[in-house]
């Protein structure tokens, strides 16, 4: 069971087209942050002030608001129920801070709401930070050594993999179309502005539509070689 430069070329020919999504939607969502990083809003509220009044807006005082480091590190903890902002969404007023606390907070009401697709992501954590790496290497030990069923193993393992890809989805979408219904009727911004929180947000979920493709490319790939190696 050789994979070889054929096997090579057939991952090109199964990824690459995500691989190019995946590159595209890096330049539109690095562009559009960008672009409404410099853009204040008329307001002048931070992101951890429109974070701190949306979460307050829905009765979730209970749930921090911290600064964290890195560069688009913002994420939710559902385990602490802490909201975490990197430096320029944390202080930061621009239009693409607005947006991105927002989308965070949008996380913390699906928290609270028990929001189905985000208990089943939060659920999958564990098994994908395991198959996402010890997948591949335990379905290249089952190629090498000839031993299809270990190969299996690795292709199961790396499956949950895409499907936490694709729960990811409508937990991200929703969580984007909260932050503008909310955005949109608070006063927090400006109408003309909420366009630019769009822009950001829409660019930010065609990242995940790509981290899908990708997985999912992949998730065939190790499939097809499996079924062609039985036939041979």
């Amino acid at each position: 069971m050789n994979i070889g430069f054929g096997g090579y070329g057939l991952y090109l020919l199964f990824s690459l087209p995500a691989l190019l999504l995946g590159f595209w939607a890096q330049i539109k969502v690095k562009g559009a942050i960008q672009k409404f990083s410099k853009i204040r809003t008329i307001t002048g509220y931070s992101g951890s002030d429109i974070a701190r009044r949306m979460l307050d807006s829905y009765g979730l005082r209970d749930v921090k608001i911290e600064e964290t480091r890195g560069f688009l590190s913002d994420h939710y903890d559902p385990r602490s129920k802490t909201l975490r902002l990197s430096p320029e969404n944390f202080r930061g007023n621009s239009v693409a801070a607005a947006g991105i606390a927002a989308h965070e907070a949008g996380h913390a009401l699906q928290h609270q709401e028990e929001y189905f697709p985000l208990k089943i992501r939060t659920a999958m954590v564990p098994s994908v930070q395991i198959g996402s790496w010890l997948g591949p290497i335990i379905f290249i030990g089952g190629m090498l050594l000839n031993w299809v069923d270990l190969a299996w193993v690795g292709v199961f393992l790396f499956g949950a993999t895409a499907v936490f890809a694709l729960v990811t989805l409508p937990v991200e979408f929703n969580a984007s179309e909260r932050a503008k219904a909310w955005l949109s009727t608070s006063g927090m911004i400006y109408q003309d502005e909420n366009k630019g929180v769009k822009s950001v947000l829409d660019a930010a979920a065609l990242t995940y539509v790509a981290g899908a493709i990708q997985a999912i490319s992949t998730l065939l790939y190790y499939v097809f070689l499996l079924s062609g190696s039985r036939r041979r």
